[in-house]
């Protein structure tokens, strides 16, 4: 069997993209996903992303970490969105479901924008921060990040005994950089188990726990290793809402991957 597939990135994110709307790909094979993931004997990914039809949203994403497990992905839905799109599946606007819900979208000219659940609070851990945004992050504030051992580090604050009941967590390393709503981020994230060059939903909650810890109002701008990406939202209470991820999504190139009999 072949399948077709096409990989995609989001500011060095990168994904396996697969049109399943006729639903031939095997969803409880995680070792065909795992298989597929692996940079050295499969496409390579930070994820693997299924695009199907759906009844309520305009289209469903289903996705895989690279250990077969499952997640929000911010980045991935808005590679999603985009790749959905250019197969005239969507609208330019609209919404999708995820692993943990509804989603609105939206395109706007290069940049891809998707919409976050309400987050009620942002925790204060000792001078950490941790936030769901659909995916849970601890934010670890740094002076700076260039020499910083992040994998190393990550690796032993995912499995803190706190987390444990969640499945561990993603591990952001965050540095402030000029301007009040500039900042830099390098993030651990679990089910890839080492660093990624993006992170949406980590890049989300650092935005959503640095404008808890500097006051910012409405939007925080983040570099990370493979480019920029901004956050919009809006103040409510102790929590936020109207939560967007905005960023580029870009095609690499379509492929077919072969499964052996």
């Amino acid at each position: 069997m072949n399948i077709p597939f096409v990989k995609y990135h989001g500011t060095g994110n990168d994904f396996v993209l697969i049109d399943n709307r006729t639903g031939f790909f095997p969803t409880d094979n995680l070792d065909l996903v795992r298989d597929m993931c692996d940079r050295h004997f499969g496409v390579g990914s930070d994820g693997l992303m299924l695009i199907q039809n759906h009844g309520e949203a305009n289209f469903e994403m289903v996705f895989f970490n690279p250990d077969g497990s499952k997640s929000l992905c911010g980045n991935g839905s808005r590679c999603a969105v985009h790749f959905a799109f250019g197969l005239e599946m969507i609208p330019a606007k609209g919404t999708m479901l995820s692993t943990d819900g509804i989603h609105a979208y939206r395109i706007d000219e290069q940049k891809v924008g998707i919409e976050l659940h309400p987050v009620q609070n942002v925790e204060a851990i000792g001078d950490d921060f941790f936030v769901n945004t659909g995916s849970p992050h601890l934010i670890v504030p740094r002076d700076e990040l260039d020499q910083f051992p992040v994998v190393e580090a990550g690796r032993k604050r995912r499995y803190e005994e706190q987390f444990e009941s969640i499945g561990g967590t993603n591990v952001n390393f965050v540095s402030k950089l000029n301007g009040e709503n500039n900042f830099r981020v390098r993030t651990y994230e679990r089910g890839v188990e080492d660093e990624t060059l993006s992170c949406g939903t980590g890049v989300t909650a650092v935005a959503l726990a640095m404008a808890k810890a500097h006051n910012i109002d409405d939007h925080v701008m983040i570099q990370v290793e493979g480019g920029s990406l901004e956050v919009t939202f809006r103040k409510k209470g102790d929590g936020f809402d109207n939560i967007w991820l905005w960023g580029p999504a870009q095609m690499i190139f379509k492929g077919e991957y072969h499964v052996g009999e």
